[in-house]
């Protein structure tokens, strides 16, 4: 057997490996409940919001909707915004007493990033046993927040990260956004890992997550992953070194967001935090890049490429990396793949490879200093001082 051939059986085993993954998490993962009896205890949802008056207030018409909550507490905190964001959530409050809009001038302690920040000074003025951290940009369902602390106390879990379902607009996030669900949908067997105690298997999405607040204090809070760029996935592995189980459940009718509007946003986002991936270690990530190469490029090139057996084998493992890709889209929504879905998974492999180039971009600006987000340093220089909420 020739070296090409030998990647290529490589490369489609690794491929299907991540198909057949996929198909187990479709067949296992669960989603939040459509139909909740109602939660009887205090909630307090916490919305960290700079620069989020053309978003907020469609996420506030959301929360005033919510049912099956009746002692529900909301809090918005204004981070320093420079677009109105205080104005136009009072302006869609509307007087309801259950939201409290919190207003800061100040920019983050230092050691801290700008997220990390408002969420633990939301979190001190919260008095509730359940804490819902919701970004600016998801949009619910009646249900939702219901649903998702409803979960969080049938799995007697610290935290339970509820996918929203990931909508893309340009053609640049129609390619990259599914690789979000796609990087743990093939990748990681999640219902284990969400029985698991171990770090390593934790994941999560900040974008909308119903914590414990006593499992929440044990972790640390936000302080606990005040510097981190992914501070999401790094709360859920500071509640599981506490001894908290969490978990991630799919929100798919009930949550939906668009992270990223256009090619510059979602390039300047994945910049932002995709140094701090394994670990923030360079050669764990060149590793990781080799195993994609070998997996998502090698095959179809192959089958362009290739003759005889050796073309046969690669078109196996592009279609298994196009299946995969496919399977773990429906995991997200819970929908049949619809014409958009398909035609981004047939680019997957140039999905791939532009990951890899943020990847880069990435580290060489975190290296230099110049990571930015909303006109801020991404973590304030001078970790000495702590931050006060």
């Amino acid at each position: 057997m020739g070296a090409g051939r030998a990647l290529t059986w490589l490369g489609t085993g690794l491929a299907t490996l991540g198909a057949s993954t996929a198909v187990y998490n479709l067949l296992t993962l669960r989603t939040l409940p459509r139909r909740v009896s109602g939660v009887i205890e205090p909630v307090t949802v916490c919305v960290p919001a700079r620069d989020e008056a053309a978003r907020l207030p469609a996420l506030i018409a959301d929360l005033r909707a919510q049912t099956g909550v009746p002692r529900l507490r909301v809090l918005i905190l204004d981070d320093a915004s420079t677009d109105g964001t205080h104005e136009a959530a009072l302006a869609a409050i509307g007087g309801d007493e259950r939201f409290t809009v919190l207003r800061s001038a100040a920019h983050p302690a230092p050691g801290w990033t700008g997220k990390a920040a408002a969420c633990a000074r939301l979190a001190a003025r919260a008095d509730a046993a359940a804490l819902v951290f919701v970004d600016a940009d998801v949009r619910l369902a009646p249900q939702a927040v219901a649903a998702a602390v409803t979960e969080l106390r049938r799995r007697g879990a610290g935290l339970v990260s509820a996918w929203p379902v990931q909508e893309s607009g340009s053609r640049t996030e129609q390619l990259l956004q599914p690789l979000l669900a796609w990087s743990w949908a093939s990748t990681l067997p999640v219902g284990p890992a969400n029985h698991s105690l171990r770090p390593s298997t934790a994941v999560a999405c900040g974008q909308f997550l119903a914590v414990d607040a006593e499992a929440y204090r044990a972790g640390g809070g936000h302080a606990a992953v005040a510097a981190s760029a992914t501070e999401d996935l790094d709360l859920a592995r500071a509640l599981r070194r506490a001894g908290h189980r969490t978990a991630l459940v799919t929100a798919s009718h009930a949550a939906r967001t668009r992270m990223y509007s256009g090619t510059e946003d979602l390039t300047n986002g994945y910049t932002r935090w995709l140094w701090s991936a394994y670990g923030g270690r360079v050669e764990t990530g060149a590793a990781v890049g080799l195993l994609l190469a070998l997996a998502y490029w090698v095959p179809p090139l192959a089958a362009l490429l290739g003759r005889g057996r050796t073309r046969r084998i690669g078109l196996l493992g592009y279609l298994a990396a196009v299946t995969s890709r496919i399977i773990a889209r429906s995991t997200e929504t819970r929908h049949r793949p619809d014409r958009t879905d398909i035609l981004s998974a047939t680019a997957h492999p140039f999905a791939v490879g532009h990951y890899l180039t943020l990847w880069v971009r990435s580290h060489r600006r975190h290296r230099t200093g110049d990571l930015r987000w909303k006109q801020r340093p991404l973590v304030t220089p001078d970790t000495s001082i702590p931050l006060r909420a």
